[in-house]
């Protein structure tokens, strides 16, 4: 009897710390002040958000440049596709909604949830041939479901209403988390006893608890025929970052079907949660704001507007540039039919049918009992799209940048709006496109300069901890540069020391001691992105470009050696697998054989990598396994409609089998062919104190490049800028 008024205690705090955590998760995982779902206002929930209500920024005085349509001025329950790619709309959404509650498979399941709508775009060959003003295709539904445990892989046809179930899930992997799935993971430990007594155990309110939903890899046996998730939990205690403040070694595992417990696991009891001190990251509280009275406000004026025009939607029109432009639930972004007009002809050629983020791989670097599993596959388990958090304006973009929304479906089919999840804008930085000035010795008094001005098509998701900003930037001289952006606040472990001095001989910490009690743990960021190359048309091929040392021959010359040029043309998959090495260069070419200059090279487009990091593990540790597609930096393989995720079509839990380097291994003909390049960004990150309470932004980032794609520089005739061009503008208080 006397431990009954510790029970009504214990009770009282579980039920305030489940009300409190359902909030938190929904505002960090359910549609937030960016994501209106149309159930929700009709509903007049406190998500939902008016075009009079949402947040606008305040325009300075000086601005006359007039502001490109953002969300608060787009009628997203009217809208209709015009092109074949466009992605489905709120009305289509509704209907995949309401033909799939009538369909036998979910009419007789009590469970049942969408991981993915999407559209299941046309044959390739039918949008090539597609003429603006034409019929559009057939529109059809490409739907991810799970009904009474079982994945499906269907179509629905919308003007048919006919549904097509094409396979269940491969052997093993499961989908793509719901967004519901992550938030239902984050509260469901709190109905377990043992883990409410553990939370209080070590010292923690439970009214202070916050956990995240990690996805768990696959390490044998134990983890098959079961759909499960590992839980880890934070103190939010007199901090927003409750990533500093790790209740270390507290790991749940849960059936995330059930949502039953399947295990609490406790190996951290001897560590302290770290302190909350100098861990907030808000300006509003900091307490020594930084004086930046040194740096006067920066902003691009427009007078005229942008350069860049938007037809229905999702054409986008820029200089030379034209291409096809949506977000994408798990991909983020999607840039298609990519083409760029020849100046000297002004036709519109083709450079590139589609790309995309396939898949991102984060493995860190600790192999104890509660990290050994952290080996994240951000695309395939969470969604980088479903991921991307609305764009802020005048800091995630400039002031003169345009706003896309995305639309995507929730787990029950209703679709809500991810409100400026992209951003678009033109940048000038002071680059120069090119220039020559004639030396004083010539007699000639030359000097002539081009400017530099690029289109940038911006999206950044917050995976957790972890943001991720990715640039497509367009050139007008025909390059695009894909940067990919790192952020955020790191994943930390914690530790019994305060001090480096207390570490005992060579310890392996797995990281590196950035504050009292708090490591940050070593990890590595592989971004795979899928590029479709279409030059001049879709039958390419691949050309391993060696630049080799050429010794003279004896009396040859005063030279010992010089570099020369030898092109491998890839006949089959295997001979397109490259890893990159600096002591043995080579350039990769992507070209038509059947195109040429007027000088007779094929003309082409070049792969020119950047700073990136190649995966250090064993090909059989199992997350390498799953990760197989970033055992190459390049990879290049005969188009195939199915094969678009480097990790699989469904990647969690799953054990490698459905993997880019499966599909390689085939060793297919790639020569004059259809062919995909796969390219892989990588990052080591050994976490420095500076990443502390959260990271400066480090990026890196490849281009593809013309070569011989144009009969000369296509920015020769690019005019210089003049004073008399330039906006002047006035201080807004002077105005």
């Amino acid at each position: 009897m006397e431990s009954k008024p510790f029970f009504r205690f214990l009770f009282f705090f579980i039920a305030i710390a489940f009300l409190f955590l359902f909030a938190w998760t929904h505002l960090h995982y359910a549609p937030s002040p960016g994501v209106t779902t149309l159930l929700d206002c009709a509903s007049n929930s406190p998500w939902c958000t008016s075009s009079k209500n949402r947040f606008q920024s305040k325009q300075p005085t000086l601005t006359k440049t007039p502001r490109a349509s953002t969300s608060q001025r787009r009628h997203h329950e009217s809208a209709v596709p015009r092109h074949p790619l466009d992605p489905l709309t709120i009305q289509e959404f509704n209907k995949v909604r309401k033909i799939l509650s009538s369909h036998a498979l979910f009419k007789s399941s009590n469970n049942y949830a969408l991981h993915s709508v999407v559209l299941e775009e046309p044959n390739k060959e039918l949008v090539l041939k597609w003429k603006k003003g034409q019929p559009l295709f057939p529109r059809i539904a490409s739907v991810i479901a799970r009904a009474n445990g079982v994945s499906h892989v269907l179509t629905v046809n919308l003007e048919t209403d006919n549904v097509t179930v094409l396979n269940t899930a491969p052997p093993t992997g499961y989908p793509t988390m719901t967004i519901e799935d992550m938030t239902s993971a984050t509260w469901a430990p709190l109905s377990n006893a043992k883990f409410n007594r553990t939370i209080i155990e070590r010292g923690v309110n439970l009214k202070d608890v916050a956990c995240l939903p990690i996805s768990l890899g696959w390490f044998g046996k134990k983890e098959e025929n079961r759909r499960l998730i590992k839980v880890q939990c934070y103190s939010m205690e007199d901090t927003a970052n409750f990533y500093m403040r790790p209740i270390e070694g507290l790991t749940v595992l849960l059936d995330m079907d059930t949502k039953e417990v399947v295990e609490v696991s406790d190996t951290g009891r001897p560590i302290p949660i770290p302190k909350a001190t100098n861990t907030d990251y808000r300006f509003s509280e900091q307490k020594l704001q930084q004086d930046l009275n040194s740096i006067n406000p920066i902003s691009i004026e427009q007078p005229k507007g942008p350069s860049f025009v938007i037809e229905d939607e999702h054409l986008v029109k820029w200089a030379n540039w034209e291409f096809h432009l949506k977000p994408d639930p798990r991909a983020g972004v999607v840039v298609s039919r990519a083409k760029v007009r020849d100046l000297e002809s002004g036709v519109l050629r083709d450079v590139m049918y589609k790309g995309f983020t396939s898949e991102l791989f984060v493995p860190y670097m600790d192999p104890t009992d509660a990290w050994y599993f952290k080996t994240y596959m951000d695309a395939g388990e969470y969604g980088f799209g479903l991921q991307a958090m609305p764009l802020d304006p005048l800091n995630d973009c400039p002031r003169n940048a345009y706003y896309m929304d995305g639309v995507f479906a929730a787990g029950d089919g209703v679709p809500y709006v991810r409100s400026n999840m992209v951003c678009m804008f033109e940048r000038y930085t002071g680059d120069i496109g090119w220039r020559h000035a004639e030396s004083p010795i010539t007699g000639m008094e030359i000097k002539e300069v081009r400017p530099k001005v690029t289109l940038v098509v911006r999206m950044a998701a917050s995976v957790a901890n972890y943001d991720y900003i990715v640039d497509w930037e367009f050139q007008t001289d025909g390059l695009i540069r894909i940067k990919v952006g790192l952020s955020g606040i790191l994943m930390v472990k914690g530790t019994a020391y305060e001090n480096m001095n207390q570490v005992e001989g060579q310890e392996n910490l797995f990281g590196t001691l950035l504050s009292e009690n708090v490591i940050g743990v070593i990890h590595d960021h592989y971004i795979t992105f899928y590029l479709d190359m279409d030059i001049d048309g879709s039958d390419n091929s691949f050309v391993n470009v060696n630049i080799k040392r050429q010794e003279t021959s004896p009396g040859e010359s005063p030279r010992k050696s010089y570099l020369k040029a030898v092109r491998n043309v890839a006949k089959t998959e295997k001979d397109a697998q490259i890893q990159l090495k600096l002591y043995d260069p080579s350039e990769f070419h992507v070209i038509n054989p059947t195109k040429k200059t007027r000088v007779g090279n094929p003309v082409g487009y070049k792969v020119v990598p950047g700073g990136t990091a190649a995966s250090l593990l064993d090909h059989d540790d199992p997350p390498q396994k799953r990760g197989a597609f970033t055992n190459n930096q390049i990879w290049v393989t005969p188009y195939n409609r199915s094969e678009q995720w480097a990790g699989g079509l469904f990647v969690y839990q799953s054990h490698g089998e459905d993997t880019l380097d499966v599909w390689s291994e085939r060793d297919r003909p790639i020569e004059n062919k259809d062919i995909v390049v796969w390219y892989t960004l990588g990052f080591h990150h050994i976490p420095c104190q500076e990443d502390f309470p959260i990271m400066p932004t480090v990026s890196s980032s490849f281009d593809l490049k013309p070569v011989n794609f144009f009969e000369s520089n296509p920015i020769l005739r690019a005019p210089p800028y003049f004073e008399k061009d330039l906006p002047v503008c006035r201080p807004a208080a002077s105005a």
